[in-house]
């Protein structure tokens, strides 16, 4: 795992998580030079425009951090504020479903990357809008599972994280955008990151890029549910294509443990992100 040691070992886990074997979270992003962009689906797929995926919130300027979110802007901006938080609950659905799969040395590994990967980075955010600090909650689960606490302890671990993780969003900045369309923005962001994992999990063998998409997948699907009713009667085109690009997600992540094919037609993946993205 690509970790900031002067984060873990002030809290003195560097060596615990060293001898978890814990891999990268992703490749693509370990690949990506500080502050780069990485594309949208809607680059990769030849539309136009389009903020989103790892890295995409960042299309205006600004500091972006491991995570892709560009960090300067989420002081003022929702959605990328949001979406800060939404991929650090993607990592704690796939950290709670791969444990339950038998995966623990994943499970982890997800709980812990958030830490490093974008919670860091937000601190000087998160305290300006009083939000206490979230990295003891996910560094307590990651912990707990390579302890290998019960299962009842790491479920209260993960419903303690979403907790605090609603409450932090109910400190987003607030820019005039309605909640459906601040929340749609976000599922939109975690649409096409799940899109991009699912095409790097198609290069290889490795479980890691494969159990981040399905966290951004189901983060997606579930702040879609959420926003679903307001959504459809502001932005109806918005709510069909995200309908649409959610339904073949469901299709290439049909659980936390990967399928013995990955077969979901890329181009079909890649169009349907790209939809959503062009009619934010």
């Amino acid at each position: 795992m690509k970790v900031e040691l002067k984060t873990w070992g002030a809290l003195g886990l560097a060596t615990a998580l060293a001898g978890a074997g814990l891999a990268g979270c992703s490749d693509e992003m370990e690949r990506s030079e500080p502050g780069s962009v990485p594309a949208t689906s809607a680059d990769q797929a030849g539309g136009e425009g389009g903020e989103g995926g790892e890295g995409g919130e960042a299309g205006e300027g600004g500091e972006t951090g491991e995570g892709g979110v560009a960090i300067e802007d989420a002081a003022s901006d929702p959605v990328v504020y949001r979406s800060a938080l939404a991929v650090a609950q993607a990592h704690a659905i796939a950290a709670r479903d791969a444990f339950e799969a038998g995966r623990a040395d994943a499970a982890a590994e997800m709980f812990a990357h958030p830490v490093s990967e974008v919670l860091a980075d937000m601190d000087p955010v998160f305290a300006e809008r009083g939000v206490d600090d979230l990295k003891p909650l996910f560094i307590a689960a990651s912990t707990s599972v390579i302890e290998g606490e019960s299962e009842d302890r790491i479920a209260q671990r993960f419903e303690a994280i979403m907790t605090a993780l609603d409450d932090a969003a109910q400190k987003a900045p607030d820019n005039g955008a309605s909640e459906a369309t601040v929340v749609a923005g976000v599922a939109a962001n975690m649409v096409d990151r799940a899109v991009r994992m699912y095409r790097e999990a198609s290069s290889s063998d490795r479980y890691e890029p494969y159990l981040d998409g399905y966290g951004f997948y189901r983060t997606a699907n579930e702040l879609f549910d959420r926003a679903s009713v307001g959504l459809e009667s502001e932005n109806a085109d918005l709510h069909e294509a995200m309908e649409k690009a959610l339904a073949l997600l469901e299709r290439a992540y049909p659980g936390a443990e990967r399928p013995a094919n990955l077969d979901v037609n890329q181009a079909e993946l890649f169009s349907a992100a790209s939809q959503v993205m062009l009619r934010q």
